[in-house]
């Protein structure tokens, strides 16, 4: 794992004595008291001794957020090998006049697809009501995994696994190719690198069905993409459920999808499975069946 991260907002750097004014708010704001402790910090003494403790410890791995814009700091994103647990752990706090902003999802994200190359299972928790910590733990891709009782607080468990983490890249990776919302251009090289060649693509409708290979399937989709009888598309997933099994996976995938065709606009949603398989440690999609709702 790297000592520093850089995204398009953000600057991630290591924990160091030097963030004690920083430590004292961040562990005083509500939610850091309610949701993970009360740490008695009150003092620049109380944050030097705790911050030590943090670097002392190999097993846990504290970056600083910084806002590039303000030149604030904003969060952290953790890292921590806990004894009761099979697998180290991914966390974040932020401040909460930062809240709402991405900002948590933007520094979690870089981490978590760097750190989880050397550590290929991951876990996350939170309490019971921590309900915006459970939306941004399922938005990086995590899943349910457990519930235990500790100490009387309900402690609810997440998973993520390298395997589950590029099938989620995958994922978003095909959608996208069709977008042309906002006079976006449609980039349909990326459609080879995430499905296999053999692909097979199917489209049920009624009581009929289509059955494309992937360059059948393109053609048509490139044409009207590009032609105006299908403008300021957009197609994403919405819910999902994916199955593991050694080398190869299934994803059940609720989308939605709108846009103007034929000068007609429309919103409308349905279900796709992806079938999936692993070769040379990559995942591929090997066929496609969908069918829209209603139809």
């Amino acid at each position: 794992m790297k000592k520093n991260y850089t995204t398009e907002r953000l600057l991630l750097s290591e924990l160091t004595l030097k963030d004690t004014e920083f430590i004292i708010e961040l562990v005083n704001t509500e939610g850091w008291l309610k949701f993970i402790g009360n740490r008695n910090i009150k003092t620049k003494e109380d944050a030097i001794k705790y911050i030590q403790m943090l670097l002392d410890d190999p097993g846990i791995v504290y970056w600083v957020v910084k806002s590039k814009e303000q030149n604030i700091q904003i969060g952290v994103v953790t890292f921590i090998s806990r004894k009761h647990l099979p697998h180290p752990d991914l966390g974040f706090a932020f401040l909460p006049q930062h809240s709402g902003k991405g900002y948590a999802f933007e520094a979690a994200t870089i981490v978590l697809n760097d750190i989880i190359k050397e550590h290929p299972t991951l876990l996350a928790s939170t309490l019971d009501g921590n309900i915006s910590s459970m939306k941004l733990l399922e938005k990086l891709g995590f899943t349910p995994l457990k519930e235990e009782l500790e100490e009387n607080i309900k402690v609810f468990y997440y998973s993520i696994t390298l395997d589950k983490l590029s099938i989620d890249a995958n994922i978003k990776t095909f959608f996208g190719i069709f977008n042309n919302k906002n006079n976006q251009q449609a980039n349909w090289d990326p459609i080879n690198k995430v499905c296999m060649p053999e692909t097979m693509i199917i489209k049920k409708n009624k009581n009929e069905r289509v059955i494309y290979n992937l360059n059948s399937f393109i053609e048509p989709r490139k044409k009207i993409l590009s032609d105006g009888t299908l403008v300021d598309f957009e197609e994403k997933e919405i819910s999902s459920e994916t199955k593991i099994v050694n080398n190869i996976a299934q994803r059940y995938s609720r989308y939605q999808k709108n846009g103007i065709l034929n000068g007609k606009p429309f919103n409308e949603c349905g279900t796709k499975f992806f079938q999936f398989i692993k070769t040379n440690n990559e995942w591929k999609i090997s066929s496609i069946i969908w069918e829209d709702d209603n139809i």
